[in-house]
């Protein structure tokens, strides 16, 4: 039972640092997961539960530093998601993209394919994460851009 115990929780290990898309947020996940999943198995181990939280922090905060997005990806972690774009916010972003000379396609508040790709496109050629995904802090570089091209027009 020990070994089976043992064996899940080095699978479980690999899992734990799953979450972000950098070494910091990755970690600190890993080590919030670890800690959970320690306390369990301290709980139904000869550990103390202080024990299998100790272990289960370092195990997750270990694993999660040491790997990649490449190689285990649960996704941003949920402090990092942020609150989701209106449709009002979509269609801001659409609006500055086109003045900057992309092709949100249709200015309709609705993140369709075509916006998902003149944001890709504006994130390369800005050298920033390329994922699509339309942040706040995305859609304010998108307005700062936006306004000054704007004033350098006139």
């Amino acid at each position: 039972m020990k070994k089976y115990l043992a064996a899940s929780s080095c699978v479980l290990a690999l899992a734990l640092g799953g979450c972000g898309d950098n070494t910091q947020d990755r970690a600190l996940s890993g080590a919030g997961i670890g800690a959970a999943g320690g306390a369990v198995l301290g709980a139904v181990t000869g550990l103390t539960m202080a024990e299998g939280v100790l272990l289960g922090t370092a195990a997750g905060a270990l694993t999660g530093a040491v790997t990649d997005s490449s190689q285990i990806n649960l996704g941003k972690p949920v402090w990092r998601k942020g609150a989701p774009a209106t449709a009002t916010d979509v269609k801001n972003v659409q609006a500055n993209l086109a003045s900057l000379g992309y092709n949100p396609g249709p200015i309709d508040g609705k993140a369709g394919g075509q916006t998902r790709a003149a944001v890709r496109q504006y994130q390369a050629d800005h050298g920033l994460a390329v994922n699509g995904e339309m942040s706040p802090d995305l859609a304010q570089d998108i307005y700062a851009k936006a306004q000054a091209r704007q004033s350098a027009a006139r």
